[in-house]
């Protein structure tokens, strides 16, 4: 099996995806990268399909264009399948906007040794945010207090997107029948893993909101990730027993 790759989901992030991955190379981990782009207008995939066909990081850049913006969840399950077919022991996922810093990958590496899924935390001792509202502040811990209520789980940061998972927890999820395709994505792989009966451990990482670009954030889809919430808990007894 290879060694770690780390999934990055990019739709118009043409100002970021070169210093993103230049931070994720220079950590000299020997990690794999893989972007999936959702077609973005900006030509994000274009940028970086050139820095693959100029070989600027031999072959440990790969690419995957989507046709259509179908939301975080779905081009995470696209690049999930990828990851499988090429057996990494390790799978990170983390976002393009610069918000989840690299640095953080060797906690990552080391504390899933011991643990199934590892999540960055901002929720945990150490952990924290920068340059948020308090708007956006109420909406992620309130985010994650709600989903804990519903679920009954115990994660603190619930909602965070930058995390590492072994191999075995996503090849036993079957990412088919995954029902979030945006903000509740991130919840319902968490939720997945719990029942599955893996170990989840958090780590502090402080989270600094993009400085380039526009969120992809939306009342829309906060008012889905509540709705998929309930269907997860809903569904818990189905989830339990598919394959």
């Amino acid at each position: 099996m290879k060694n770690a790759v780390v999934v990055i989901p990019t739709y118009n992030e043409i100002e970021n995806i070169e210093i993103i991955l230049e931070k994720v190379f220079s950590l000299s981990l020997n990690l794999d990268i893989l972007v999936v782009d959702d077609n973005s207008p900006d030509l994000t995939h274009a940028k970086v399909q050139e820095l693959i066909d100029n070989k600027t990081y031999n072959s440990s850049l790969n690419l995957i264009i989507r046709q259509n913006k179908e939301g975080l969840g779905k081009a995470y399950i696209e690049g999930f399948k990828w990851c499988l077919a090429q057996e990494y022991t390790y799978i990170i996922e983390m976002d393009a906007d610069l918000s989840h810093d690299p640095k953080y990958i060797p906690s990552f590496l080391e504390n899933i040794k011991d643990n199934d899924l590892v999540i960055g935390s901002r929720y945990v001792k150490g952990g924290g945010v920068v340059n948020w509202s308090m708007f956006r502040k109420l909406i992620s811990f309130g985010g994650s207090a709600y989903s804990r209520i519903i679920l009954g789980i115990s994660i603190k940061d619930v909602t965070g997107g930058f995390k590492c998972f072994k191999y075995e927890v996503l090849k036993s999820i079957n990412l088919d029948n995954i029902m979030s395709a945006g903000y509740a994505f991130q919840i319902e792989m968490n939720y997945r893993t719990l029942l599955k009966g893996f170990k989840v451990k958090e780590v502090p990482i402080v989270f600094e909101d993009r400085v380039l670009g526009k969120s992809k954030m939306s009342k829309k889809i906060f008012i889905e990730a509540l709705w998929n919430v309930l269907l997860l808990r809903i569904h818990k007894k189905d989830i339990l027993n598919e394959k």
